[in-house]
């Protein structure tokens, strides 16, 4: 994901010393035993040569830095400085000029998954800018790092990097040549080797899933794997909230996924700004103000937003960059 330096250079920063930090030795298999167990599983289960996965794990690099990137993420920040990485005049500028270059294959998107064209956009800019900061992190050093030295998700980067050599098999590119973050994700939309696997797809009808270079693969694969986790067509995201008493307290507990309907929110003081169907679920979401707390209500489209990204901060950046985006489209095509 993007940042900003004024606000977090010292991860820019980082970002930067990732991508140029000196490559170590290679990687010696024989030292590593959970790699040998790995190589194991994928010549018995896929039917990988233990030689040539073990040339590939050669020009794998462990890089401390990733994790030190790992123990920082931006999520972590107060809405009020987060918000202010992505909800910016150039991002919205930025994301006008995509809407209008891809405007055919959106629509499309839109038509064919149900998902609101600014949305796909928002959700691109917030990831890599609209393609400009994809990641220049080797995503098999990435993998491969998290596998050995983050025992916190070791098993789930080891799934994904068994995910990645499967993937490199597929798309038939040599798996040391595959850029991304420092977290493995890839390409425009920044998706994980599984979910690559899963859910791009080759909207342009050129023979490839191309999420990595080309912007209608990313945005009919970003339209599905909304799709997929219950986007609803038509349906709003989130809204402004009015507060009575002090229930409401408890109905913030019960997390990002919508349990409530609206017409049980009510009892808890708990209404929306713009009239709704009182049978629609929402959950209650605080966020961090310059001057204390704020409320919204996340609807299930936040909550699917959220399935990409668990964090509400992310998905509050994606909602509001989408609004105004939108915004200024419609302000640019009215008479």
């Amino acid at each position: 994901m993007p940042a900003r330096f004024s606000i977090l250079g010292a991860l820019s920063l980082a970002c930067l010393a990732l991508a140029a930090s000196p490559r170590a030795s290679a990687l010696n298999v024989d030292k590593y035993p959970p790699l040998q167990s790995l190589i194991s599983e994928m010549a018995e289960d896929y039917g990988y040569a233990p030689r040539q996965l073990r040339k590939t794990f050669r020009c794998a690099r462990r890089r401390p830095e990733i994790i030190e990137a790992m123990e920082r993420p931006k999520e972590l920040l107060p809405w009020f400085e987060y918000s202010k990485i992505f909800l910016t005049e150039e991002n919205v500028q930025r994301g006008v000029r995509f809407w209008k270059k891809h405007a055919t294959a959106l629509a499309r998107a839109s038509e064919r998954y149900g998902v609101a064209p600014e949305i796909v956009v928002a959700l691109i800019g917030v990831e890599t800018q609209f393609g400009r900061n994809k990641g220049n992190i080797p995503v098999l050093d990435a993998l491969t790092t998290l596998t050995l030295d983050y025992p916190a998700r070791a098993a789930f980067f080891r799934r994904e990097l068994i995910e990645f050599l499967l993937l490199a098999r597929e798309l038939d590119v040599n798996a040391c040549d595959i850029k991304g973050s420092y977290a493995g994700a890839m390409g425009l939309p920044q998706f994980m080797p599984s979910n690559y696997r899963r859910f791009a797809v080759d909207f342009d009808g050129d023979g490839a899933r191309d999420i990595l270079d080309d912007p209608e693969d990313a945005i009919g694969s970003v339209a599905l794997y909304l799709k997929r986790h219950g986007w609803e067509a038509g349906a709003p995201v989130a809204d402004d909230v009015n507060l009575k008493g002090t229930l409401y307290f408890w109905v913030e507990k019960l997390g990002l996924r919508p349990m409530l309907s609206l017409r049980q929110l009510a009892g808890y003081g708990v209404v929306p700004r713009r009239n709704e169907n009182p049978e629609r679920r929402a959950a209650l979401i605080a966020f961090e103000g310059e001057q204390g707390p704020f409320y919204r209500l996340g609807y299930n489209n936040f909550y699917v937003i959220t399935r990409y990204n668990h964090n509400r901060r992310y998905a509050m950046a994606v909602h509001e960059l989408g609004d105004r985006i939108r915004q200024r489209m419609e302000s640019k095509t009215s008479p």
